[in-house]
């Protein structure tokens, strides 16, 4: 990182009279300097950022959601309005290095969450095992309930005890005792989608939208093993990068 340490003298106030022609000119000279020295200061160290309700419009949500069959439970549940308010609780999402690496972040996220969901339609995993209840007992901090399962919920399809108890602990639900809440509260539901994009996507956001997938779902659908699901989400996402003007640059695979 540039630093630049200028002497306290320089903002005293100094009578005009008592600068010499060559003072003044140094003066002058170290003021530009320091200007020009500002402006060339990287400007993405803490993101640009982009403005995200400028970009997730009611014609691009609607877009996506009027795909859905009529008939879909998600249909009067997920809005442009509850992600709106859920995005509060994460002010740097679509603030990552330039405009463009948020523009690509805002379309990644929503080409999870269109696969995830089936255009908006499901709130919850379909065809789940009756006797899968994804609680893995590795993770004592947060031990499952009797009774409770948790499986896929909201627009990431939130999964496993773990996650369910991590995400209540931070956002203020009670993951654990009532996992429900994901499909019955859609601001609770944006939420959980949005603290694990945070937690768990987002560190690999600038490394290409293929690890964007290895991060959500690799080890069923990477490596080969669900080419067909790896595109799907691939189109969504060059989709929507094109309706943000973006290119959806590189290492699209995984």
């Amino acid at each position: 990182m540039l630093l630049i340490t200028f002497s306290l003298t320089l903002f005293r106030p100094v009578s005009l009279k008592m600068l010499t022609h060559n003072s003044m000119m140094n003066l002058l000279f170290t003021i530009t300097l320091a200007i020009i020295l500002a402006g060339a200061l990287p400007k993405n160290v803490m993101g640009q950022g982009v403005s995200v309700p400028d970009l997730v419009t009611p014609a691009f949500f609607n877009g996506i959601i009027n795909q859905a069959p009529a008939g879909c439970a998600g249909k009067n549940f997920y809005s442009r309005d509850a992600f709106l308010e859920a995005l509060n609780s994460y002010p740097q999402f679509g603030k990552l290095g330039s405009a463009d690496d948020s523009k690509r972040e805002v379309a990644a996220f929503f080409a999870h969450t269109t696969h995830e969901t089936g255009y908006f339609c499901n709130k919850e995993e379909q065809n789940v095992p009756a006797n899968e209840n994804y609680c893995d007992t590795n993770f004592p901090d947060y031990p499952c309930t009797p009774g409770k399962r948790y499986f896929g919920r909201g627009p990431l399809q939130l999964t496993w005890n773990y996650n369910y108890g991590a995400a209540g602990k931070s956002i203020g639900f009670d993951g654990l005792n009532n996992p429900e809440i994901v499909a019955t509260d859609p601001v609770i539901s944006f939420k959980t989608a949005l603290w694990y994009w945070m937690q768990n996507v987002r560190p690999s956001v600038t490394q290409g939208f293929g690890a964007t997938i290895k991060a959500i779902n690799g080890a069923v659908e990477c490596n080969g093993k669900e080419p067909a699901k790896v595109q799907a989400r691939i189109d969504l996402y060059t989709k929507y990068c094109g309706q943000f003007g973006v290119s959806p640059g590189g290492n699209l695979q995984c």
